[in-house]
């Protein structure tokens, strides 16, 4: 991260002068006297100087990726958003009133296909910064789209958990990621604001799918309805042949000369060195334990406390409108908070969704409900769009890949556990109060951890801006004893 330097390094090299974190060498000459030298780091392989050349385009081509990155998320959380729509068509599809374990088990379903989305991620990093965003992007869609084509065939809900659960979950998660990455290439100053374009397609996805999905299911089943989703998949195959990546490729050195990179290569532990990034790793997994439990049981809890014929389809469309409209003004917002500052949006966010989260059994109105739901979207919306932009700053370009792809994938144990957990608490207490008033506590927790970010981050910089003095210092203190050991000699082969 450069920011706090006030010199770049360009202007310090142009004045002859050794950037601030440039290591200095001794040299010994023959007579004995020393000599400070600076490496030639443009000759150091691995280096960042073509990155730090690159001028991002900031449009053109990049406005068509934004777009194809925007069907992405849409197509790929715009079905798990809407799940709850399937899983009251699951319920009677492959269960009965009589099956006590009938909503744990049917959660299982939607669960493990969220998260298994996410617990590719690092994965998913590695065949990214190895075969590069376009491949994996198609090849992930096209196993998607075999996945929810083959879920469209089975009879019972052990099959559906892995053709629906585990296949088509995981080519979505491969065509998932690189959709985040590839807009570095793009895009720099206008980031925040593109993020919140491309994470709002999930957003309108949301808020028509569920109506889509209600008809479809109503005229031609469960079946038929998967096989026209997948018609959402193979567009989404299509849109990944537009990810053409811009960013000069890091020349890896392999001894053995094969086409596998090394392994410090693809697995990158430089991020795991950042005590801020370790917080966030940690702090929004955390926080996340009861975030897609109103995904899963809101429709369920809305048809047992209003009645079947509640338009329950409509809370589902006010937190996709909310969502939508949070990632557009959080995602401009964003780009006018400086550095990891950001983290504190996501702060905000966490809170009110664990607010929320607890005031849904209290809603004994639909309007109430409404309200809960506008509130949720909108700072859901916060908290996806800025993802991307704080990973950037808390660990930088080069290695935001797999900084995201460790993320996700710890993020996706609490997204599996979350809804089961509240299903087993449905099926043993009768109600789902209990469960939505404790998956309410983990986003007030998570939030409160990720506080410490902003501290931890700038404690860091003051150190590093303290070593660079001092290492300043040390420098200077050699030129000038150097500089009157010359004179001394001087003065000696005179006399």
């Amino acid at each position: 991260m450069t920011e706090g330097n006030n010199i770049p390094e360009g202007d310090a090299q142009a004045r002859g002068e050794a950037p601030p974190d440039t290591p200095v060498e001794e040299e010994k000459k023959e007579n004995g006297d020393r000599k400070v030298t600076i490496p030639d780091q443009a000759a150091a392989p691995g280096g960042t100087g073509d990155e730090a050349d690159f001028v991002h385009p900031e449009g053109g081509w990049g406005w068509l990726v934004m777009l194809a990155a925007m069907w992405c998320n849409g197509s790929v959380f715009g079905i798990q958003n809407a799940f709850g729509i399937l899983f009251l068509s699951l319920l009677r599809e492959f269960g009965s009133e009589t099956d006590e374990d009938l909503r744990f088990r049917t959660a299982w379903v939607g669960s493990l296909s969220m998260g298994m989305i996410f617990f590719c991620s690092p994965i998913v990093s590695v065949f990214t910064d190895i075969l590069g965003c376009r491949v994996t992007a198609v090849g992930g869609a096209a196993v998607g789209l075999i996945g929810l084509l083959a879920s469209s065939f089975v009879k019972s809900l052990g099959p559906m958990y892995f053709t629906y659960g585990i296949v088509f979950a995981c080519g979505c998660s491969f065509a998932y990621q690189p959709s985040l990455v590839i807009l570095g290439h793009y895009f720099k100053k206008r980031l925040g604001l593109v993020n919140g374009i491309v994470t709002a397609g999930s957003s309108i996805f949301t808020i028509t799918l569920p109506f889509m999905l209600s008809g479809l299911l109503e005229k031609v089943g469960l079946q038929n309805t998967m096989r026209v989703l997948c018609i959402f998949m193979f567009v989404l195959m299509l849109a990944g042949f537009t990810y053409k990546p811009l960013m000069p490729v890091r020349p890896s050195s392999t001894r053995t000369g094969g086409l596998c990179p090394p392994l410090s290569q693809i697995f990158n532990i430089n991020i795991w060195r950042s005590l801020g990034y370790r917080i966030w790793a940690f702090g929004i997994p955390a926080a996340l334990y009861g975030y897609f439990v109103p995904y899963v049981h809101l429709m369920k809890h809305v048809e047992e406390r209003f009645g079947a014929d509640a338009n329950k389809e409509v809370l589902l469309m006010c937190i996709g409108i909310t969502s939508g409209v949070g990632r557009l003004i959080f995602g401009r917002v964003a780009d006018y908070v400086q550095g990891v500052n950001k983290v504190y949006l996501q702060v905000a966010s966490f809170f009110v969704i664990g607010l929320m989260s607890m005031m849904i059994p209290l809603c004994n109105i639909f309007g109430g409900l409404i309200a809960v739901c506008l509130l949720m979207g909108l700072f859901d919306g916060c908290f996806i769009c800025i993802m991307a932009p704080i990973a950037f700053e808390l660990v930088g370009s080069k290695d935001v890949s797999q900084a995201i792809g460790f993320l996700l994938g710890l993020m996706s144990v609490p997204m599996t556990v979350g809804p089961p957990i509240a299903g087993f608490l449905r099926d043993r207490l009768g109600n789902y109060n209990v469960a939505f008033y404790l998956a309410g506590i983990p986003p007030i927790i998570g939030g409160a951890v990720l506080c410490l970010i902003p501290w931890v981050e700038a404690r860091r910089k003051r150190r590093e801006k303290e070593a660079m003095a001092k290492e300043h210092n040390v420098t200077q203190s050699m030129l000038e004893h150097d500089k009157a050991q010359g004179e001394s000699k001087a003065g000696e082969s005179i006399l």
